[in-house]
This record gives structure tokens, C-alpha cells and sequence, in this order.
């Protein structure tokens, strides 16, 4: 039996998503249920994936079963396709899986050539209408298939304007269309070698191929990549009967959503354009007029749109991003899907789809992705500066974002990885610049409305955006950008507001924002599903505070370290290094004690009530030194400008300190418990000082729940050891102060063989704490800051590793170490507390992992603390979900 490869839309069904594309399975289920929809049919993904394996060559099968849908579209338009009486005209687009809006190609106008175009011609009686028609697909085609660039196309256009005195395309008639379209044919045969294709078939099979080749074209594949879509899914393709929006003033064309893609505000939103088609308000050619107008310019299509608008969302329960075309006073539906949206957005959107009975809160839970949550963490705009607002466009994509201008999407992605911050400024965006809009800190276009593919693209990363700011008069050959009277150049300074469209000179300093209330409700819903414990890494009372304001059920890693580099106790620091004798030791160390004890009282106090992790002393002690290649040039210098003797020798002595304390892998060398082995009065003074904080702390009226981390310990008598230091301190404690409190003492395993010791090592310890990022470094045997720096990248390039294992576990490896040592572990102490205190602990990905080994809790920064909240509920009902 024959593989099925094309399905007409009345034989799809939404469910056949991987089969169709979301595109073709809505063009079914839309179909289907009696809606507008011009006839037509789609080419499924598995028939991409077959041109792929068979060199890229499309099968005679496929190519027959396309005519017999041909066929049966002709016979339901009662229209000929090739006909030169009545012509049938087809768009082919792409269709993933998943929405890839603006990433693979379109061809609309199909069908055309020199004989049905005067077919079109006298059948509409409107020759400009079916010239201007022919020359689209002329240029959309030889771009797409061909491999021409727009440019030159436009730039013919650009010179009949000219010459003719009009500024608008559509002063031009037929005649002046006539004239560009032998100008067009001309250009492509000198260009290619090859005439422009007449048969309408050629043009199909070209086309169906040219769709499948984008599927692997760079910009699609950078978004995947991105949005980490599958690259082994394919793409459909949907032919479709051509509607026009250009055949006069009642017609029409548009893109609108249910809801406003940037707040969320339950609003009709988008943009149409009388006497055009699609492709014009998504390219922003031209700027289209708000959706409300609409209302206006032909309220019963208008009226016909909201029923239709309201009853989509419905059916599908989600807000839908749709596109539409009248044709001479008749509403056609061209696409539904769910509409692109902000983080701020989605929230807003599923907390109210609850709160209107639409679908559930598990389901709204689900919907939100934990990664889009950093989106509402960005910050905006200080309201108490004065700005000197410069021009004023479309609020495209919220948020606020400055920096230097940049007029090439390679030359913005080229200075970024330099370190540089910039905003990308173009006449409009094209998907060829998504890696320049992924670079950028913000985008700003001064054509283009709130549908085009700035806007879109924008809003889906998270970035600022501005577009069809048209007091913007960009030339970029010249690398510069006009309004009125003010001339800027590339790499001076800009701030734009998103949420206002404001464009202001300078760099404005920015501060974080509010969450909603819709933010917080759905954490609610998230907090009521999750079971593992969401903790915070905090170094201090300032970021314990934001912690717990995120959310946070305690600190999962205090690094104490970071309490010794402030600047006014590096001095103290250098000095019990340096120290030349036990006395100056203790003196030093002394002062340290109150310093730390006053740290750990305010993060006990910002933390009232939840556990505080404790970890001591981790680095080396030559981080808290000067840099030895800075002293040799310093020592150099001074012996060549003869300063005082005695600085120059206690600048010697500094050195040969710091030469002693070298180490060639400081990552695997004197540092965690091996350090406190063997300088315990360090590790003395900081459980001194944590327990007297523990101590004074209770007596202010504050619960709690200390815990005493040991970090790298690789073998249980290292452990062993500093357990009983750690008791010792606390007996000599409670017995000069007459006060009793109780602790935990645990440890961080960061270290392979930890792992696999784990059931011995859990005989001396209360709690784990997976440390992943050392683990990962250990595991591997990679140096983090050499291989992100020098080879990591071009791995997960060449998909030797799927993802960078320092932002996603890598599960087969450092994750089975997790997994044996959480079993081993809880095999000898039952009910033996784990928890992940490593950046992983943020990661979507990862916390699913963490939940299913069963670990108690995760611990991240503090504006990941939202995140983490819900990936966790993520992680709840995913599992839900599989066991039903």
C-alpha cells in the first residue's frame, strides 16, 4: 500500500500535528468545522524528511499525488490551473510542527505567467490588479527559489517611481507593472542563466522543493536552536486556492490576535491594509492601520471577524494569532495558531483563561515556560531620570534595553561577543537578521508595524522593540540615523522603551520591574503542585532578602568566601594569610569573626524560620591575594624608579607569598576540606562565628535552622574529621554561653568519588548537596572557564554534546552520579535530606531530572527562584501526564 503524502484539509485532522504541521492540522480542524477557508492541501513533514533522504530530489509518487490533489482543487474552484480563461493561482507555504514564524518560505501567486495573467486580467477585469500580481511572484519566486535578492527587484520599482514621480507602489498601474515585469524577466534570465519558468507544474515542483530546502536554511535553523525545536521534524507544505486582498478598496488583507500579544489585555489586536496582500504588513513595506479601524472601513467584515476571532480562541482555548483576507467584501480565514505573546503576555493570558473557565490551572501551569519567566526579570526604564526622548514608534515588545547603535545583524552579533551592548537599528527586519536581533539588546525599525517580523521575533525572545518609527530616515551606507535635526552615527549611545515606543539619546539607567499579580497567582498554582522544596543561593542579607520576595523556602548555598572579598576585609584577609606567626594569625582571624557573625544574623534574619546553608571556606587562599604576574611588573618597576628599600622588600615577601600558595590546577588542588584539614582554625572561626550568630539571632525573637556544609570532600575520614571539629566548636560554644541550639552537618558532593562512596560518606552526614557545576568539571575533566572559552561551543555545534552541561545536566553521566549517590545514601540513612545547589538548579531540564531522582529540593539565584518554582510543578505534571 502506498505511503499517504498529500491530505486534502477536509481529510486532516488537528490531532495529526506531526504529520500536517500546526499550520496544515488547523487548516483541517478550521476546515472541518464549516469556517471560511480557502480549499486546498498539504504535503506532510514525513514527505520533507524522504526529500532529505533521497538527495534531495522529490519522488515521482509524491509529485503524482500532488496532481491528484491538484485535480480536486480545480474541480472545487471550478478554476484550471494553467488555464489562460480562468486560471487557478496557489500559495505554497511551510508549515512546522511548531510555529517558526518568518524561518522557512512562502510563495504566493503561483500559477502565473505571461498567458494567465491576461487570463486574470480580463476574468477580474482589473490589469493592474493582475499585473502587480505577476510581478509579486516574479520577485517572491526568484528569491525564494531562485536565490535573488530582493534588492534588486525593489531597486527596479524604486526607479519607475522616479521616473514617474510617485512615492507609493500603488500609484502605479498597469502599464507601469508591464513595464516592470520585462524588466524582471530580463534580469533573472541574465542572472541565472535560465529563463523564467512558464509551466505552472515546473513552478509547483520548484517551489514544494525550495520550502523543503528551507527547513535547513541558517535562520531556521538558528531559531530551532534557540527555541530548541527538533531539526529532525521537517516541514509540511500547504497549498492553498490564492485569495486576493489587492484587487481594490473592498479588499483587504490583515494579521490579528485575540488578545494584545504584549500585555495580555483580553483586546482585538493587530493590523490590515486595504488593497494588498499578506505579505505586505508582515514585511513592513508598508505600515498598516490598527485592527480597530477595520470597524470603520467595513464594519460587517469587521463584525464577522470578531464572531469568527472569539470563536476560534474558544475552540482552541488558547489566544490565536490569525490571518485573514477579504476578497472584494468576502472574509476569508488564511491561518489560525496560538499567537506568539511576551512572557508578561502569557501569564496574564493563562491566569485569566482559569479565571474565564476556559481550561484549567494544571493546564495554564503548563503552558508557561519556566525559561520565559527570565523575560519578566528584565528591567526597565528608572521613572525618576530625565529623558531626553528623541522620537516616538510603535511599542513592538516591552521591556527597555540600551545601547550602541548597530546597523548590520552581523556586525551586532560580531560586537557582542566582543562584550559590547547594542541595539540593532534597520528599516525593517528580515529573517536573515535573526542572529543580529538574538545578539542585539534591542531592536528598532522605522517601517513595519506590530505584526511585522521584528515585532514577532522580538516578542518571543524577550527583547525591546520599537518598530515603524517613521521620523527615522536611516541611511546605511552611511551608517547613520536622522530625526529632524539630530544626525547620529554608528556606535553612539541609544535607550528604547518598548512599552512605550519611546526612543531616547543616551544611556538610561535601568532598575527591575513589578510583577503582576497574574505573575504571583500562577506561582501560587505552581507552589500548590510542585514537591520539591525551591531554595535560593545567597551571600549575603541583601540577596537573602530578594530571595524570599521571589519566593525562596530558604538558602540552599551560602558561599562564605564572598563575605571575605568586600574591600574594606581583603586587607584583614591578606593579613591572616600572610601572617608570620600564630599571634598575628589569631589577631587577624579576630576581626574576621564579628564581621562574618554580623553576615550570617542578617541572612538568618531575611531568612526567619527557613534553613540557611552554611557553606565554609571553598577557594584556595591565593584568590584572596594580589595577581602574581601584576607583582612581578610592580616588583620590575620599582626596581627601575629605586623606591623605598623597605617597600620593595615587603612587595618581595608578598610575592614569594603568593608564588608558595601557587597552584598549577587550583580547581583540583588545595581548596573545600582540604583546606580546612589543613588550616582548621579558619574553618574554627567560621563555625564560631555562624553558632554565636545562630546564639543572637534566637535571642532577637528569630527562628533557625542552620546547616553546617564541608565542601569537596571526596573521602568519608575528610568528612569525619571536620564533622567533629564542627561538634567541638559547637559543645565550646553552648558551654560559654549557656545556650543550646541544634544543627545539621552535611556536605557538598562535588567529586566523583564522593559519588561512588556515597553509602560510607552518608554515615557522617545529616544532608548531600550536589555542588553540579564542580561535579560537571570533575566529571569531564573539564576546566569550565578553558572549554566554554575555547571548545565547548564548537562541541555543541558540531552536536557532540547535545548542550552546554554547564547550563543543562549532562543526565547520562554527572546525572547518574547524582542518582547513585542519592540511592547509596539513603540505602544507609534513611530519609537522608538531598537537595542541588548548583546553577542546574535553575534549569528547566534539569529539575525535571532532579524531581524524578527524587530529591528534596533545588537551590538557584535568587531571580531564578521563579523559575525554578515552576519547572518544579512542570516536573509534578509531567509525571502526572505519563502515568495517565
Amino acid at each position: 500500500m502506498k505511503q499517504k503524502k498529500v491530505y486534502l484539509f477536509p481529510e486532516g485532522t488537528k490531532e495529526q500535528k506531526y504529520l500536517l504541521g500546526g499550520k496544515g492540522a488547523n487548516l483541517a480542524e478550521m476546515t472541518n468545522a464549516g469556517l471560511p477557508v480557502p480549499f486546498g492541501f498539504t504535503i506532510t513533514t514525513e514527505s520533507c524528511l524522504d526529500y532529505y533522504r533521497d538527495g534531495e530530489v522529490l519522488s515521482t509518487d509524491l509529485l503524482d499525488q500532488v496532481y491528484v490533489a491538484l485535480d480536486e482543487l480545480e474541480q472545487l474552484s471550478s478554476k484550471q490551473f494553467g488555464s489562460n480563461v480562468n486560471p487557478l493561482l496557489v500559495s505554497v507555504r511551510s508549515g512546522s510542527v511548531f510555529s517558526m514564524p518568518g524561518m522557512m518560505d512562502t510563495i504566493l501567486n503561483l500559477g502565473l505567467n505571461d498567458q494567465t495573467v491576461v487570463g486574470l486580467a480580463n476574468l477580474t477585469q482589473n490589469p493592474r490588479f493582475a499585473y502587480d500580481s505577476y510581478r509579486r511572484f516574479i520577485q517572491m519566486f526568484s528569491n525564494v527559489v531562485l536565490g535573488m535578492d530582493h534588492y534588486f527587484f525593489e531597486e527596479v520599482i524604486d526607479e519607475i517611481k522616479e521616473k514617474r514621480g510617485f512615492t507609493e507602489d500603488t500609484e502605479l498601474g498597469a502599464e507601469d507593472w508591464q513595464q516592470v515585469i520585462q524588466r524582471y524577466l530580463k534580469m533573472v534570465e541574465a542572472k541565472t542563466n535560465s529563463p523564467f519558468p512558464q509551466d505552472p507544474k515546473i513552478q509547483l515542483s520548484q517551489a514544494i522543493e525550495a520550502v523543503f530546502r528551507s527547513w535547513n536554511n541558517t535562520r531556521a535553523k538558528i531559531y530551532r536552536k534557540i527555541n530548541k525545536i527538533p531539526d529532525d521534524l521537517g516541514t509540511a507544505v500547504n497549498i492553498q486556492l490564492m485569495v486576493f486582498g489587492n484587487l481594490g478598496d473592498d479588499s483587504g488583507t490583515g494579521v490579528a490576535f485575540t488578545r494584545n500579544p504584549s500585555t495580555g489585555e483580553r483586546e482585538l489586536y493587530g493590523e490590515f491594509l486595504i488593497n494588498a496582500q499578506g505579505e505586505d504588513v508582515v514585511a513592513g513595506v508598508r505600515t498598516p492601520n490598527p485592527i480597530s479601524d477595520l470597524k470603520n472601513q467595513m464594519p460587517s467584515i469587521y463584525k464577522q471577524f470578531v464572531e469568527l476571532s472569539s470563536l476560534l480562541e474558544e475552540h482552541y482555548g488558547d489566544m490565536q494569532d490569525i490571518e485573514f483576507t477579504v476578497e472584494r467584501g468576502k472574509l476569508y480565514i488564511l491561518q489560525t495558531r496560538s499567537g506568539k505573546r511576551t512572557a508578561q503576555a502569557a501569564v496574564k493570558i493563562a491566569v485569566d483563561l482559569v479565571d474565564e473557565g476556559k481550561i484549567k490551572k494544571e493546564e495554564a501551569l503548563l503552558r508557561i515556560d519556566p525559561d520565559q519567566m527570565d523575560q519578566m526579570l528584565h528591567p526597565r526604564i528608572d521613572p525618576n531620570v530625565t529623558l531626553k526622548v528623541i522620537a516616538k514608534g510603535l511599542p513592538a515588545s516591552p521591556g527597555a534595553a540600551s545601547g550602541n547603535i548597530i546597523f548590520d545583524a552581523d556586525e551586532a552579533e560580531r560586537l557582542t561577543e566582543k562584550g559590547e551592548k547594542v541595539v540593532l537599528v534597520r528599516p525593517e527586519t528580515t529573517p536573515e537578521d535573526i542572529h543580529g536581533i538574538l545578539a542585539a539588546q534591542g531592536i528598532l525599525t522605522s517601517r513595519g508595524g506590530m505584526t511585522s517580523h521584528a515585532a514577532v521575533v522580538a516578542r518571543g525572545m524577550g527583547k525591546a522593540c520599537i518598530c515603524g518609527c517613521d521620523q527615522l530616515k536611516i541611511d546605511l551606507r552611511a551608517e547613520t540615523v536622522t530625526i529632524g535635526d539630530l544626525t547620529l552615527q554608528k556606535g553612539d549611545q541609544i535607550t528604547i522603551d518598548g512599552s512605550t515606543g519611546q526612543i531616547i539619546q543616551g544611556n538610561v539607567p535601568l532598575i527591575d520591574p513589578n510583577l503582576s499579580l497574574e505573575f504571583e497567582q500562577l506561582l501560587k498554582w505552581a507552589d500548590e503542585v510542585r514537591r520539591l522544596e525551591v531554595r535560593a543561593n545567597a551571600d549575603n542579607p541583601t540577596d537573602a532578602t530578594k530571595a524570599r520576595e521571589f519566593g525562596a523556602e530558604g538558602i540552599g548555598l551560602c558561599r562564605t568566601e564572598h563575605m571575605f572579598m568586600e574591600a574594606d576585609r581583603i586587607p584583614i584577609v591578606q593579613q591572616m594569610i600572610l601572617a608570620e606567626n600564630e599571634e598575628e594569625q589569631k589577631d587577624a582571624l579576630a576581626k574576621l569573626l564579628p564581621m562574618q557573625k554580623e553576615d550570617f544574623k542578617g541572612i538568618f534574619s531575611a531568612m526567619n524560620g527557613l534553613p540557611v546553608n552554611i557553606r565554609l571556606l571553598d577557594p584556595p587562599l591565593h584568590e584572596f591575594l594580589p595577581n602574581m604576574e601584576e607583582l612581578v611588573v610592580e616588583l620590575t618597576k620599582m626596581q627601575v624608579e629605586k623606591v623605598n628599600p623597605q617597600q620593595y622588600v615587603a612587595k618581595e615577601a608578598l610575592l614569594k607569598k603568593v608564588r608558595a600558595l601557587h597552584e598549577f590546577n587550583p580547581m583540583l588542588g588545595h581548596r573545600g576540606c582540604r583546606l580546612g584539614m589543613t588550616h582548621p582554625e579558619i574553618y574554627e572561626m567560621q563555625v564560631e562565628a555562624l553558632f554565636l550568630a545562630v546564639i543572637e539571632s534566637k535571642k532577637a525573637g528569630i527562628t533557625v535552622i542552620p546547616e553546617v556544609m564541608i565542601p569537596l570532600v571526596g573521602h568519608v575520614q575528610e568528612l569525619k574529621a571536620l564533622r567533629r571539629m564542627v561538634i567541638n566548636v559547637g559543645e565550646r560554644i553552648q558551654q560559654e554561653t549557656r545556650e543550646s541550639f541544634e544543627y545539621t552537618i552535611g556536605t557538598m558532593i562535588e567529586v566523583p568519588r564522593a559519588a561512588l562512596t556515597a553509602e560510607e560518606i552518608a554515615e557522617q552526614a545529616d544532608f548531600f548537596s550536589f555542588g553540579t557545576n564542580d561535579l560537571t568539571q570533575t566529571t569531564f575533566g573539564f576546566s569550565r572557564d578553558d572549554a566554554e572559552g575555547k571548545f565547548l561551543h564548537t562541541y555543541v555545534e558540531q552536536k557532540v554534546l547535545p548542550e552546554n552541561p554547564f547550563i543543562v545536566l549532562d543526565q547520562a553521566g554527572v546525572g547518574s552520579l547524582i542518582k547513585m549517590a542519592t540511592v547509596a545514601g539513603r540505602r544507609k540513612k534513611q530519609g537522608l535530606k538531598t537537595g542541588v545547589c548548583g546553577e542546574h538548579g535553575g534549569e528547566k531540564s534539569s529539575i525535571q531530572f532532579f524531581h524524578d531522582t527524587g530529591l528534596d529540593y533545588v537551590s538557584c539565584s535568587p531571580f531564578r527562584v521563579p523559575i525554578a518554582r515552576l519547572a518544579a510543578a512542570h516536573a509534578e505534571l509531567n509525571n502526572s501526564v505519563k502515568k495517565n
